[in-house]
């Protein structure tokens, strides 16, 4: 014990002797500086506040404290500069090359700085750190090409406020030496001490090429902020951490920051070492199977074997599939399952075909997308006539997959009425992008085991359509068309809407659980495009997951087209009528259209032209099949289809009391409705037929509502309602109507009575009205206007807060009409009565 008391005596001793000779050192060194320079009087910094270090002042000593020296300055690139370190450098641009040499004629110092971008040539104050370091030159040498190659030893930390301008031409620093700063606690300077060295021993251990010399200083010094700079300095750091080390005046901040450092290097350092372990002994196993494989497949050409076993089919299908570490080990789980199933038993053949499935799914195969927009839209604008919205909200959306080249896309749902081109336009889509097609038709879907597949644990078990859906492309970024979409249903056996919900959701599909493949499939680079023919009936979350695009039906003239450029041609094809055996005139094609067909599509147009081409085939072979050419026209189309099946909605001839045109939209397109009012004499009763919904019913209760409100500035009598019952019916009794869009149209019906005003037979309305007469907006506005111009309407009322979905409408529709916005009844009566 005495003999350890001794020595600690002893190294105490030698501790203050050291601690003396470096203090009277730097008051050498400080008094030789002061003397060597003119001392500047204090300036405002230049790039930020002097650190609280560099603040400290006493009571009777404000003035020294505030006082600051110029030395010659140096930049630094990628490199900074430890007090007590010894380093030397290569410095080519002129000024510091001069603040060197002027150094060399005083007191060898210099103050040397890092700047923050290194690729800067002549960077300013505000571009340098504001903590630097002054160094004592010890030697220099100069080099080809106009460098030269420095030695310096860093002296103390400085705090750079600003650069003069010396002569000759170098710059001069305007700096405050910063003192070091002390741990108050003894304890707690000896624990910090302790832990850096042991931080520091984890990181010589793994980083190996340390150099050892640094090692042994670091072990042998004593002085907190002496070894972290040491540290600091000595470690393979990037400039900006040694800077900020550097820069941390508390040394207890800047052990803090430094043991951060050094544990997050020796994290990272592990974590290699365990990969490159992982991957060396994987390495061994693989060479130990491929030896024991090639020795078995010697031994079986030996005996004669040489067809290969299903197990071993499905080891080579295996060793060929792109597919994640974890799939290959479920699979190859299942086949060393299977080779333990006696092969006549049942359960071997459903493993069999539960391998089979797993091999076949593209897990990692995928198609390369063709990102040429010119080369889409010429599709799409070859196989579709009009549509414009639509292709352009396609080519759009191409081009922003083209640019992001991202898969978790907004999944697209088109939606319109039947045989608007919707599938086709997907199909379209996926040649344009060059992807595999894949269609799953939802039509009357009510199992959840058809999205997720069946468990196998049941006899007969399949996967699920999205899983098949993959199987069928081959690859894993196919466009998949999830048609009719609104007709999917539930019953006990689950909610088909719901199962949908984690297949267009972007942030869940990535991870796909369907219940037969048991392993997650990946579906977020599958392109998913939905077709519906309404909104209404797809659940809120499901429609929440899609973008809906409109698919409008088409108007007269763009069937004529389509009719005349796609349909008649494929048909003619169709029928074996090529080479000019069969003609239809224009005429023809716009009379079937008008009188033979009712529908927003052209599915009954096709039809119908392929009925006329049928009709034409028999009567060639009936005479003489080699000279025989069939001309259709407007005057014999009769012989082909038959009678008219349809007639033209026509206005009023005459402007009448209590009768009044509106407009509704259908499935199949834009109608228009005429609305018949008439009165008796009874007790105020209003009588609605028509086969009107709830609605409308409450529609028409508003509006007579409104009008027994207004009715005194038309002169109608006081005792009016209660003398006299009102008979409201829309015509075509059979066909349900429902929608609050009739409401002005019955209001205006309702007072032309009451009031005895003729209504215009030319003008026709929509718009839902407020118990107070104002207007509200509608839908399916293209459809309505439409419908009044084939109906030979000239004036139309619509709701002021539509204008913008009119201002939509091509002009091909508006052509010949008067489309007149209206915000309350007031303006639609003032148009409306004669």
């Amino acid at each position: 014990m005495a003999e350890k008391k001794t020595k600690q005596v002893k190294k105490t001793a030698e501790d203050r002797e050291i601690k003396k000779t470096t203090a009277t050192r730097k008051a050498t060194v400080t008094k030789k500086a002061t003397s060597a320079r003119k001392t500047t009087v204090a300036s405002k910094p230049a790039t930020a506040k002097k650190p609280a270090a560099a603040k400290a002042t006493t009571a009777k000593g404000k003035a020294s404290a505030s006082r600051r020296e110029q030395f010659p300055a140096v930049v630094l690139r990628s490199m900074v500069v430890f007090p007590g370190m010894v380093l030397h450098f290569d410095i080519t641009h002129a000024s510091s090359i001069r603040s060197v040499q002027k150094a060399m004629e005083t007191d060898r110092l210099v103050f040397v700085v890092a700047q923050k971008e290194s690729a800067e040539k002549n960077p300013d104050v505000a571009e340098l750190y504001n903590v630097g370091t002054i160094a004592k030159v010890q030697q220099m040498a100069k080099l080809p090409g106009n460098t030269m190659r420095v030695l310096v030893e860093g002296q103390s930390r400085a705090f750079l406020y600003s650069f003069d301008k010396g002569t000759p031409d170098h710059l001069i620093g305007n700096v405050e030496q910063i003192p070091e700063g002390k741990v108050q606690d003894p304890v707690r300077e000896q624990a910090m001490l302790q832990e850096i060295k042991s931080r520091y021993l984890d990181y010589v251990q793994n980083f190996p090429k340390t150099r050892p010399y640094l090692t042994e200083k670091v072990q042998a010094d004593t002085e907190i902020g002496r070894v972290l700079d040491m540290i600091a300095s000595g470690l393979a750091f990037p400039y900006t951490q040694k800077q900020e080390i550097l820069s941390a005046l508390d040394i207890a901040d800047r052990f803090e920051r430094l043991a951060i450092m050094l544990t997050n290097e020796v994290d990272i350092a592990q974590v290699k070492n365990e990969l490159s372990q992982q991957i060396k002994s994987r390495l061994e196993k693989n060479q130990k199977e491929y030896i024991l494989r090639e020795q078995l497949q010697y031994i079986q050409e030996e005996l004669g074997g040489d067809e290969l076993s299903d197990a071993e089919r499905f080891e080579k299908q295996l060793a060929e599939l792109q597919a994640p570490d974890e799939v290959k080990d479920k699979i190859q789980r299942e086949i060393n399952r299977f080779r333990s199933i006696s092969s006549n038993s049942s359960e071997s053949a459903v493993e069999r075909g539960y391998i089979e499935t797993l091999l076949e799914l593209p897990w990692n195969k995928a198609s390369e997308d063709n990102t040429d927009i010119v080369h889409a839209k010429e599709i799409l604008e070859t196989q579709h006539y009009g549509l414009q919205k639509v292709k352009e909200r396609i080519l759009e959306f191409l081009a922003v997959r083209a640019l992001t080249k991202k898969g978790d896309s907004p999944i697209i749902c088109l939606v319109g009425p039947p045989g608007t081109g919707k599938t086709s336009i997907a199909r379209s889509v996926a040649e344009a992008l060059g992807k595999e097609y894949v269609r799953i038709s939802l039509g009357g879907v009510r199992d959840e085991a058809e999205i997720r597949g069946h468990r196998r644990t049941y006899v007969g078990a399949m996967p699920g359509r999205i899983a098949v859906g993959l199987k069928q492309a081959k690859v894993k970024n196919p466009l998949m068309l999830l048609d009719e979409i609104d007709k999917v249903s539930s019953d006990y056996k689950g909610d088909t809407s719901s199962a949908l919900l984690e297949v267009l959701d972007s942030e869940q599909n990535c991870r796909f659980s369907d219940h037969y493949v048991e392993i997650p499939l990946d579906l977020s680079e599958v392109l998913f495009i939905a077709t519906a023919n309404t909104t209404q009936t797809i659940p809120k979350p499901l429609l929440d997951r899609m973008e809906v695009i409109e698919v409008t039906s088409y108007t007269s003239n763009e069937k004529f087209h389509i009719a005349k450029e796609y349909l008649l041609e494929k048909q003619l094809k169709k029928n074996g009528l090529e080479g000019g055996r069969l003609s239809i005139n224009d005429s023809a094609l716009k009379d079937v259209i008008e009188f033979y067909t009712r529908e927003a599509g052209v599915r009954e147009l096709e039809r119908k032209i392929g009925e006329i081409c049928r009709k034409a085939a028999r009567e060639i072979l009936e005479k003489d099949p080699e000279k025989t050419r069939v001309k259709v026209n407007s005057r014999n189309l009769e012989q082909y289809l038959g009678k008219q099946k349809y007639r033209k909605d026509k206005k009023n001839d005459k402007d009448e009391i209590g009768i009044v045109r509106g407009l509704a939209w259908t499935s199949v397109g834009g109608v228009t409705l005429q609305i018949e009012v008439n009165s008796m004499p009874g007790k105020g009763k209003l009588e609605l037929t028509g086969q009107m919904g709830d609605v409308m019913k409450e529609s028409a209760m508003t509006a007579l509502s409104f009008v027994r409100s207004v009715s005194p500035a038309y002169k109608v009598p006081a005792d009016y309602y209660e003398t006299h019952d009102f008979h409201l019916h829309i015509p075509e009794g059979a066909v349900p109507k429902d929608g609050p869009s009739a409401g002005i149209t019955m209001a205006t019906a309702l007072l032309s009575v009451a009031a005895s005003r003729k209504v215009r037979a030319d003008i026709a309305m929509t718009g839902e009205i407020t118990l107070r007469g104002r207007v509200l907006p509608i839908g399916g506005l293209k459809e309505k206007i439409l419908a009044a111009k084939i109906a030979g309407i000239k004036t139309v009322l619509i709701p002021k807060q539509n204008v913008k979905d009119a201002e939509e409408i091509e002009e091909e529709i508006k052509e010949g009409l008067t489309i007149i916005p209206v915000e309350t009844m007031k303006d639609v009566l003032k148009e409306a009565f004669v």
